[in-house]
């Protein structure tokens, strides 16, 4: 561990990767004073500063700290299920060196006091960066809009109506119109209420299973109105978790329009299908719901070809109360900020993304949609940084799960490509034993 932020810090004997820069190559990483000196090649020749400590990576990946865009804490108000220290402790054994948080809390993030309460709470108790995401309408109801100028003087990244999306148009009109005044990012679950009331994807699996289904349509609709909105709008916003192809679809075409629209999947959709749900494990239920394998493989391509910009893990911790039940009575979500990297290493594995781009989609991605000076080794960045071995085995032990709540659905999964050690701000959060 470094002593201080002012002793220099090098990671010897790595390969870098730097999506921000196209890099990968064999090369040094030199931090000092909570930033990055050098990295890559080019820190070879600098020398080593005196007085450094002087880490041998042994030819692990030194990469920029993954930033998880959409991650919900339970503190305030359900602290059993996560709180700031236990999350981030979890993002940190996963290579996350950012975490954006969900207003979706008790009470809900939609006032300056309260974003102001999330960026103290989080610097007293988080090890890792905390950016809040504010609430899009006043306690979520999708009605009334929120202050947004003033939430963004607060602290706030991002603007979302958390896993419920605005079924009013205009009103969704008019929030991104508001928001453009800002230049505030509006991020927005895209899944129509009235046609999602099902408990897993419609289709023979669900029908088999005799649960009712959520229809793709439910996503494609919601999407192709809000990018109609954003048209009209000018708007920048941000469809947080797609699960089909024809999303994808829409994504690709509202870019061709020159429209301001990036999208993101969880990692969930990337790795796992509704056959995954076996014998109605709530684990694996979750809101979009796991589709088909033609529609994973659709979701790893558009990742592939940057029609969907970023991963992240969806990280919504449950407790036996809220998902030991039937899977019709069962909570929608699922840990993920432990297994975001090794699971996404799957992808790098099957041969279906490199890992630059892969990367990409977790670092610098993530980072230029909501305007962090993070997730790239330049000259002068923050000193946030991920050293992992990619081929390294292991296998997810409940027993050794940091969130408080356990709800994985990557329980007893094994994996190759493990975290070895975790940066932030020049400091190391965690190391790997």
């Amino acid at each position: 561990m470094a002593k201080d932020t002012a002793t220099p810090l090098v990671l010897t004997n790595a390969r870098v990767i730097d999506p921000a820069r196209g890099l990968d190559a064999a090369g040094s990483v030199i931090l000092q004073d909570g930033l990055i000196l050098a990295a890559g090649p080019e820190a070879l020749n600098q020398g080593t500063p005196d007085g450094a400590d002087i880490i041998d990576c042994s030819g692990a990946i030194v990469a920029p700290g993954l930033i998880d865009m959409g991650v919900s804490v339970g503190e305030p108000g359900h602290e059993h299920r996560e709180t700031f220290a236990s999350a981030s402790e979890a993002a940190a054994a996963g290579g996350i060196t950012t975490i954006v948080t969900m207003p979706e809390t008790d009470p809900i993030i939609d006032d300056p006091a309260l974003v102001d309460f999330i960026l103290r709470r989080a610097r007293d108790t988080a090890i890792v960066n905390v950016k809040p995401m504010a609430a899009l309408t006043k306690g979520l109801n999708g009605a009334d809009m929120t202050e947004i100028g003033l939430l963004q003087e607060a602290g706030a990244v991002a603007f979302t109506n958390g896993h419920k999306s605005v079924r009013n148009a205009q009103i969704m009109r008019r929030l991104l119109t508001y928001a453009r005044d800002f230049d505030a990012l509006v991020v927005h679950h895209p899944e129509d209420p009235d046609l999602a009331g099902g408990t897993m994807n419609e289709g023979l699996s669900a029908s088999w299973k005799g649960l009712s289904g959520v229809p793709r349509e439910a996503e494609i609709i919601m999407l192709e109105r809000d990018l109609r909105l954003v048209a009209m709008s000018r708007g920048r916003y941000h469809a947080s978790l797609l699960s089909t192809s024809d999303s994808a679809d829409v994504i690709r075409a509202g870019k061709d329009r020159g429209l301001n629209v990036t999208a993101g999947v969880s990692i969930n959709h990337l790795t796992q299908n509704e056959n995954d749900i076996g014998p109605y494990r709530t684990f694996f239920k979750m809101s979009p719901p796991l589709r088909n394998e033609d529609d994973r493989n659709a979701m790893i391509k558009a990742v592939a070809d940057g029609t969907v910009d970023i991963i992240c893990s969806n990280h919504d911790p449950q407790d036996v109360e809220t998902k030991r039940h039937p899977w019709a009575e069962a909570e929608d979500g699922a840990i993920g900020l432990e297994t975001l990297l090794a699971a996404a290493l799957r992808l790098y594995h099957a041969g279906d993304i490199g890992l630059v781009p892969l990367l990409a989609a977790m670092t610098i991605n993530p980072a230029k949609r909501l305007g962090l000076d993070a997730g790239r080794l330049s000259a002068g960045a923050p000193a946030d940084v991920n050293v992992f071995d990619p081929d390294r085995p292991w296998v997810l032990e409940k027993s050794a799960i940091r969130s408080r709540s356990k709800n994985s659905p990557f329980e007893d999964a094994r994996f190759s490509g493990r975290v070895l050690r975790t940066i932030v701000a020049g400091r190391t959060v965690y190391t790997y034993d």
